[in-house]
């Protein structure tokens, strides 16, 4: 059997594009190797968001060419993102790749390199047509079984004025509900016990398609069509979150009570330059809605600091902000100048010195805000989901309860009882620090 190595960058959004590679090239014969001198193809899924994507895909490809280099007959084939983006530029820069492809590609991607290995392709690059996964599009889940993305949507309508998402992955195409919940069944047949709901935009779920279909509808069927005991939603735009998405949370647990909500900042004058529909007291109001009809709701959010026009009162309003609100959990980036974007020519550009002091300040207010907001939990029993020994050591457990997310937020460790990877139990909190928790197991 032909053997492949795969290497996937970027969000939870384009590894699911990599698990359809990996179910497309599985149809095709091929068998997936942890070591690349062990493949003869080697493949790249990209991230070409913001430049540190770029340059990490940039180095990546340039450690694939250094094995190519040991081994001629390997063949290198280079998917995604940052293809979409520079196309004809990747080619003339890395003549040492075999194959680039657009992110239209990972369900087809075992034909494609088909057609390399034959000899048959005309072109090194190709952009398939814009198109849509499917539950029947192969698909092969690499997070551990009892965990699982399920992507809603592709392509974004919001052109926010720092993006290339929309350039790059098209307009908004939602996925069919029946479609969704068919994958959604398959999953749980397969072990799933959570299921987190990405997008672009989850509030934009349906958007494209009749009266009924949103997000709302969507989390109904689900409930009624599966028994997947944590459904999560993640990458919610401020302004499409309803009362009655609030209220179906309220109503049903098995939404665990949690919202990934990328504000990106809270100046009305940044969030106009910005292009968000949206200002400081619409974000206040937003958060006391959800703390009133979920009260006990977790909260993540996003912020770009260092966006042109900032000043130092503009990003002083973010700490202010974020003291007044104590969200659970907030990453804090540096404005990228990204190349295409209609914010690369705005005037008040921000020193890259500058944009990081403003980044490490948040980040060091928000590490105190959150020390004393884990405390909350401390004498608390809470279900965690166990993902299996800890990263940290052998000698302890790792799992999340409901209001943390996969991959982003901190975890449980669990120094007391026993659990098998994917078990459901329930926790003792018994202390807290400043993004993870320790507990004991009940009964275990």
């Amino acid at each position: 059997m032909a053997r492949f190595h795969l290497i996937s960058l970027g969000c939870a959004k384009n590894l699911v594009d990599s698990e359809v590679m990996l179910g497309s090239l599985a149809a095709g014969g091929w068998e997936l190797v942890d070591d690349p001198d062990e493949a003869g193809l080697l493949i790249l899924n990209t991230c070409g968001f913001i430049q540190p994507a770029v340059e990490e895909a940039i180095g990546e490809m340039l450690e694939l060419v250094r094995i190519k280099e040991r081994s001629p007959e390997k063949k290198i084939v280079v998917v995604g993102c940052l293809v979409q983006r520079y196309q004809e530029k990747l080619s003339e820069e890395l003549p040492e790749v075999d194959l680039f492809l657009g992110t239209e590609a990972a369900a087809d991607l075992a034909d494609y390199v088909a057609q390399l290995f034959d000899g048959v392709l005309s072109q090194r690059v190709l952009l398939p047509g814009r198109n849509l996964m499917s539950s029947t599009t192969p698909r092969i889940v690499s997070t551990p079984g009892f965990r699982a993305w399920l992507k809603i949507t592709e392509g974004c309508d919001n052109r926010c004025s720092y993006c290339m998402i929309p350039t790059i992955r098209g307009p908004l195409r939602s996925r069919s509900i029946d479609d969704l919940v068919f994958e959604a069944q398959n999953l749980q047949e397969y072990g799933v016990k959570e299921l987190s709901l990405i997008a672009q935009d989850s509030t934009a779920y349906g958007n494209d398609l009749g009266e009924n279909d949103n997000i709302v509808h969507l989390m109904e069927q689900l409930l009624q069509r599966t028994s997947i005991e944590w459904l999560r939603l993640l990458y919610l735009y401020p302004t499409g979150i309803s009362d009655a998405l609030l209220q179906l949370m309220a109503d049903n647990s098995r939404i665990v009570p949690y919202l990934d909500i990328p504000m990106q900042h809270v100046s009305d004058r940044i969030l106009r330059s910005m292009n968000r529909r949206y200002g400081a007291e619409q974000l206040s109001t937003t958060i006391s809605q959800m703390r009133t009809i979920l009260p006990d709701i977790a909260l993540r959010t996003t912020f770009l600091v260092g966006f042109p026009g900032e000043t130092e009162n503009d990003f002083l309003e973010l700490e202010t902000f974020l003291r007044r609100t104590n969200l659970d959990h907030v990453g804090i980036f540096a404005y990228a100048n990204e190349e295409g974007c209609p914010s690369e020519n705005f005037a008040g550009q921000v020193p890259e010195e500058e944009k990081l002091r403003r980044r490490d300040y948040l980040l060091a207010v928000q590490a105190e805000l959150s020390s004393s907001i884990q405390k909350k939990y401390l004498g608390r029993v809470e279900p965690v989901l166990v993902e299996g020994l800890s990263r940290e050591t052998d000698l302890l457990l790792e799992g999340r309860t409901r209001f943390q997310a996969p991959e982003v937020d901190g975890c449980v460790y669990l120094n007391d009882g026993t659990a098998r990877p994917g078990d459901i139990v329930q926790v003792r909190i018994t202390e807290t620090q400043v993004y993870d928790l320790v507990g004991e197991i009940l009964g275990g």
